[in-house]
């Protein structure tokens, strides 16, 4: 394939890509302004290309809490009794009294900096985090959207901003608990930090900005209807059925389950994104896909909590569609979740290969479906082809996990057998944001960020 030149700021060689008609080899792409202006395949490197390797499209993460990437590793110790979601939610409340609006924007730069080291180039920030430690409100009611979008705008990762309402502890609305203190708000409260983020990320010219109900239990039927009008065009996110209590305090106050609440009782459509979706029957499922929404699955930090296997090869012969997100980063990449997907699904179904279709590759899968999936739930164009956004992934071939591969058993490789450090290049909107596997402004984030932990653990 061979399209007319355009004018260019810089030109990307690679010696495949994965392009939406498929594989491709010797690719060069032309960028102009953050977007890709040209594709040509079959010709060779030119004396100024950058680039090198296998060009992947970057993916967008559907779900994140940035400010809990410091948290990774500190709760792993068991308590008196059984631990759970509800225990470790218990120490996420405490680790937020001391971090102020300085650590959360170190911490979420750190956090954006490996997400583009790890193969996504947008981020879906589900932010409740609202409030000063005391639980009353900042003068800005913006002050922390505000410090996500410098994080982002520092690192260079796209932007989904998705403020949360959060205004109870449980369903039926109940009082917030002291615990939820920094999340809580009003809807005037709400409609004004919606406007506020707008306003934030104008200056972005990529930039996405939706809604994200926390959850059946902290949004009343009565908030939860009023919610929808303020995303304009942008996503709507919500935290449903993932954990069985979840589900037992949903029947106990409304005869139904979450999901099939949901379906019943809110305008649930494409714009929507379910994150967890975990206990979920057949027939919510297949009303999700009826609908036309996407599931946010996050897979790794599911398994960290315990939390349960959401039945995703069934839901996707069906022609459902997901995206992958990294929730509480406790680790962090586009390979990792997608092969804890696949490995959850295969122990509970005790099969192999369960998300490819018949005789096809399981990366290849895998991977264009949390592409598309992504794309819908994050409210952004992904992929690499002309008039899209030059967001584009390089796996190192030099890899000794690589040789001898070509075509899809690249994507099975890298998704199942390479170790950490295969990618080895990352430009988002056309600018090298990661070179040699490192974010090109690592040392100093880790230098904020170390001491951010110094006031938040100290």
């Amino acid at each position: 394939m061979s399209l007319e030149p355009q004018p260019v700021d810089r030109t990307l060689w690679f010696e495949a890509a994965l392009l939406p008609e498929g594989w491709a080899r010797d690719v060069r792409i032309g960028v102009m302004g953050g977007r890709i202006v040209n594709v040509e395949t079959g010709v060779a490197r030119g004396p100024t290309d950058e680039g090198g390797g296998v060009a992947l499209p970057g993916v967008a993460n559907v779900h994140s809490h940035a400010f809990q990437r410091a948290m990774a590793g500190l709760t792993e110790a068991r308590g008196p009794s059984d631990d759970d979601f509800w225990t470790w939610r218990e120490l996420m409340y405490r680790f937020l009294d001391r971090g102020g609006p300085e650590e959360i924007e170190a911490i979420t730069a750190l956090a954006f900096a490996e997400m583009l080291e790890g193969g996504f180039t947008r981020v879906t920030e589900f932010h409740y985090l609202h409030n000063d430690p005391t639980g009353a409100a900042y003068a800005d009611r913006g002050e922390i959207a505000a410090r996500i979008v410098t994080a982002a705008q520092a690192t260079g990762v796209a932007l989904t901003l998705l403020p949360v309402f959060y205004a109870h502890a449980g369903f039926g609305g109940q009082p917030p608990a002291h615990g939820q203190r920094r999340f809580i708000n009003d809807l005037d409260g709400f409609a004004d930090l919606v406007g506020r983020c707008r306003s934030l990320s104008a200056d972005m010219p990529d930039a996405v900005v939706g809604v994200a109900p926390h959850s059946l239990r902290a949004v009343s039927a009565d908030e939860l209807a009023r919610l929808p009008d303020m995303a304009g065009g942008g996503p709507i996110h919500i935290h449903v059925a993932e954990q069985t209590k979840e589900v037992d305090d949903c029947l106990a106050w409304s005869g139904a389950r979450p999901i099939e609440w949901l379906l019943a009782n809110a305008p649930v459509d494409p714009r929507w994104c379910l994150i967890h979706a975990t206990h979920v029957t057949e027939t919510e499922w297949r009303g999700v896909v009826a609908r036309g929404a996407v599931v946010g699955l996050c897979p790794i930090t599911e398994a960290n909590l315990g939390d349960g296997v959401f039945p995703a090869a069934a839901f996707a012969r069906a022609g459902g569609r997901f995206g992958v997100g990294t929730d509480s980063n406790v680790q962090i990449g586009v390979a990792e979740e997608l092969r804890m997907l696949e490995y959850s699904q295969r122990l509970a179904l005790r099969g192999r290969a369960v998300m490819a279709d018949p005789g096809r590759s399981t990366g290849r899968a895998l991977f264009v479906r949390a592409l598309s999936g992504g794309e819908q739930a994050s409210g952004a164009l992904s992929g690499l082809f002309v008039g899209g956004p030059a967001d584009i992934v390089s796996l190192d071939t030099r890899r000794i996990a690589f040789a001898g591969r070509s075509g899809d058993a690249i994507l099975d490789s890298w998704i199942f057998g390479a170790s950490t450090g295969s990618i080895g290049s990352v430009w988002r909107a056309g600018k090298e944001v990661v070179r040699d596997g490192r974010h090109v402004a690592r040392d100093a984030i880790e230098a904020r960020y170390r001491k951010a932990l110094a006031t938040v653990l100290g």
